[in-house]
């Protein structure tokens, strides 16, 4: 059983940057295949990008490739999401997810996993 909690979202002017963490717990993180959803008012909760157990393999949506950039620190049970250059349209409730798969996943029933969402709002 993983439990994770997002944190570091906020209110910001388009061309900011934003880092997002989502801190697991449970001593199986390491292994778990993490992801970042998005979901704005009135949409379908989307895939943002992909980690996997080493951080050696990442995979990202088209519309973020370039300006964000997913990690993890397993020591600190913790991964991130960078978002620089951000617009208005990465508005949206920002979702960690955890799969116990060694394969990447960008579907969101392909994950077990769910953070309770962290909003992120950029004003233009």
């Amino acid at each position: 059983q993983v439990h994770l909690v997002e944190s570091g979202g906020g209110l910001v002017q388009a061309g900011d940057s934003l880092r997002l963490s989502c801190a697991a717990s449970g001593r199986t993180f390491s292994r778990y295949v993490m992801g970042w959803f998005r979901q704005a008012p009135g949409l379908e909760r989307e895939f943002v990008a992909t980690i996997n157990w080493s951080g050696g393999r990442t995979n990202y949506e088209d519309s973020v490739k370039g300006r964000f950039t997913i990690s993890r620190d397993n020591a600190k049970n913790t991964v991130y999401l960078q978002m620089n250059s951000l617009k208005p349209e990465d508005t949206a409730v920002y979702y960690c997810a955890g799969r116990d798969s060694s394969l990447l996943a960008k579907w969101v029933h392909e994950y077990e996993y769910w953070g309770q969402g962290t909003q992120v709002t950029v004003s233009s």
